[in-house]
């Protein structure tokens, strides 16, 4: 459950939550792509309040929720999937140069683009759906999980292509417990407990490894020495 939640992207910004699991992470970003219902409270994205606009509209105004786990039609090819992807009229006209660009941040899938969704590796799925959501042309990129569960080699590359998405100047909020991968690519992080922000660090404030983890589990180097 949220409790009073209140966070902010700007244009073009990254920001990054983490936190315990079962907090209210993934249940924000479902309640702001209008996968549920908030009791109350405001979202408001590109000027616009969208609290009640069903989850396709809200992706037609560029606010695409890639969720945690992958969001493949086994049955269908990664192409026709990645195709599916840019159902949205605005993006369905760029949906050659969309593929295009997909292909080069994953040239595995351009590789397997015939075959079906459900012979890829975990990996290649999730690449896939972060894919599907790019070929909405989104304006805003919310990220579930992206490297939960997979081989660190996997994980690198997917990093790696998250990386070049944030470069791109797309918006996005990334949600993942790789305190390294977060403050890569995000500008601001958020502590999400108990369904809302505990901490939240500052535009331009310098944040190391050891900082974050402080934040998640309290004084580390003063826990370690305590013990000595």
């Amino acid at each position: 459950m949220l409790r009073g939640i209140s966070i902010g992207v700007g244009a073009g910004e990254r920001v990054g939550l983490f936190g315990p699991n079962g907090h209210g992470k993934t249940t924000l970003l479902r309640t702001i792509s209008g996968l549920l219902r908030p009791a109350s409270g405001r979202i408001v994205f590109d000027g616009q309040e969208i609290a009640r606009d069903s989850a396709r509209a809200i992706v037609g105004r560029g606010l695409v929720h890639v969720s945690q786990g992958n969001t493949m039609f086994p049955r269908m090819t990664v192409l026709e999937c990645l195709t599916l992807g840019a159902y949205p009229p605005h993006a369905w006209r760029h949906r050659n140069d969309s593929l295009k660009r997909v292909f080069e941040l994953f040239p595995i899938l351009e590789e397997r683009q015939s075959q079906l969704a459900r012979t890829l590796s975990g990996g290649q799925r999730q690449m896939a759906s972060i894919g599907m959501g790019l070929m909405s042309m989104p304006k805003l990129l919310m990220l579930d999980e992206p490297t939960l569960g997979l081989a660190p080699k996997i994980k690198d590359e997917l990093a790696a292509a998250i990386n070049r998405i944030a470069e791109s100047g797309v918006s996005m909020i990334l949600v993942d417990q790789d305190v390294e991968l977060l403050l890569g690519v995000c500008e601001r992080l958020y502590l999400v407990e108990r369904g809302t922000v505990s901490l939240e660090t500052k535009p331009g404030e310098s944040i190391s490894q050891e900082d974050v983890l402080s934040m998640y589990f309290g004084d580390v180097g003063a826990a370690a020495g305590g013990t000595a």
